[in-house]
């Protein structure tokens, strides 16, 4: 099947938040909350090395609309949860990434907003978006990579029932150009999920 006609929720309501795609118009609170945190992004996140305009966020807000659109990269923001319903402050971006619709493989990526730390924002999302990955797009595998360095990151992971599979040694290059070593966590149809009947 063409990934382009798979239904895939837009928006996914947690009981603090509120996930959803991106969509022309979100680059002024999406260059906020970058802008914001771009001291804690930086030793992770290749794209947070300077700042954007509000153009340059407004452009890349529509190339992650469109990207969601073709079943390409499933980005989705995360707003703190207003009273009714609605979106508050964007707290949080999660996604599922490096996409093999054939095989039924996702990647988790995340980041959180600075100012926002221990509130438990981004576990929250993390077991939403894998939750949707499994039950609905019936994920066989959904992994979480990152720098073997991120403990945050990796304490994510494990809050959320992924498991380390191992250590990948000097696989990929650090934000600083130097070589550095990546943990893969996972969870499995079969084994760390159950097999639909």
């Amino acid at each position: 099947m063409d990934p382009v006609l798979i239904d895939l929720p837009e928006r996914l309501q947690t009981e603090r938040l509120v996930l959803r795609a991106p969509r022309p118009g979100d680059g002024a609170v999406l260059c906020d909350a970058v802008a914001a945190s771009l001291d804690e992004l930086k030793p992770w996140m290749p794209w947070a090395q300077g700042g954007a305009t509000p153009a340059e966020s407004e452009a890349h807000a529509r190339r992650m609309h469109a990207r969601f659109v073709l079943r390409e990269d499933l980005v989705y923001l995360a707003f703190e949860r207003a009273a009714g319903g609605g979106e508050g402050l964007l707290v949080a971006s999660t996604g599922l990434h490096r996409i093999d619709w054939q095989v039924g493989r996702f990647e988790i990526g995340y980041w959180r907003r600075a100012g926002q730390a221990g509130r438990g924002w981004v576990s929250e999302a993390v077991r939403a978006l894998a939750r949707m990955a499994f039950d609905v797009l019936k994920a066989q595998r959904v992994e979480i990579r990152l720098d073997d360095r991120n403990l945050a990151s990796a304490r994510v992971a494990e809050r959320c029932g992924f498991r380390l599979e191992g250590l990948l040694r000097r696989d990929a290059l650090a934000v600083d150009g130097t070589p550095r070593d990546t943990r893969v966590y996972a969870r499995v149809r079969g084994l760390d999920e159950p097999t639909p009947l």
